[in-house]
């Protein structure tokens, strides 16, 4: 039976641990973006979802570095409504709240009369995908590659990933999936041509319907930077095309910028 990897093990006081597979490029004890935004997600979901309801918006406020140790999440239920269900998730690291998150529900129903607006967007995938490789990263002027350090450049860039799982032993769920894919927002909107030195401190994944692969797309859209305050939008895409939105703010982090020409922590994923 092949292992697949994961960011946590729970424990068996219902706690989970990291992994090393949760480490990201900020630092030798650092956790990714990907795996504390995939065990709220993982959470919240588990508690409050309902097959009847669309998780239509995840926000989460990463508002403080969150280490490789035993974490707690607790839930509460905000409100259930007819039609919207808003529910909150910490994560607790040695008595301190790392990160905090909402999300929001919406009950499914028939879409009113009449057409709208959409933008004009696409997404084209590598000519050919490895299924034992679960990333690529792109740019429009480095082209395809694995090497995240290809495309250190001023290009529009773009992210493809099939999300490790969460917590060892469950596979992620679409909705999972898609949140973990979408903090990618802040890897495709802040990579310039000296790598990586904004650090997201928030996500806001907006979702009109779940994807429908294992792989999952996602392309920058917008990147305004002022006094080493940045904000980036993202689209995510699967075969089917585009089906939500990343949001990321982010805040200069020069000291500890990330050259992944040079990066200190290879194996690690390309998450920042």
């Amino acid at each position: 039976m092949t292992v697949r990897p994961a960011h946590f093990t729970q424990t068996a006081n219902g706690t989970f641990q990291p992994t090393e597979n949760a480490q990201s490029h900020w630092g030798d004890d650092h956790l990714n973006g990907p795996a504390l935004v995939g065990l709220v997600a993982r959470v919240l979901e588990d508690t409050y979802g309902d097959d009847d309801l669309m998780p239509a918006r995840l926000t989460v406020d990463l508002f403080r570095a969150a280490r490789g140790v035993e974490t707690t999440a607790t839930t509460r239920l905000v409100r259930d409504g007819r039609r919207v269900r808003n529910s909150e998730c910490e994560l607790t690291q040695d008595g301190v709240v790392v990160v905090r998150s909402i999300l929001v529900q919406y009950r499914r129903s028939s879409p009113p009369r009449g057409g709208e607006w959409s933008a004009p967007i696409t997404f084209t995938p590598p000519g050919e995908i490895d299924g034992g490789r679960s990333t690529y990263v792109g740019s429009d002027d480095g082209g395809w590659s694995r090497a995240i350090a290809d495309h250190q450049n001023t290009s529009r860039k773009r992210f493809l990933n099939r999300t490790v799982e969460v917590v060892a032993g469950r596979k992620n769920t679409p909705f999972v999936s898609a949140a973990m894919a979408a903090e990618g927002t802040s890897l495709v909107t802040n990579l310039g041509s000296a790598g990586v030195g904004y650090i997201n401190g928030d996500l806001t994944v907006a979702l009109a319907r779940l994807p429908i692969d294992e792989w999952i797309g996602v392309q920058a859209d917008s990147h305004w930077a002022v006094d080493g305050i940045a904000t980036g939008t993202a689209t995510l895409f699967d075969s089917a095309g585009p089906f939500g939105s990343g949001l990321i703010t982010a805040i200069s982090n020069a000291a500890a910028q990330i050259d992944f020409a040079n990066d200190p922590f290879p194996s690690r994923s390309p998450s920042a």
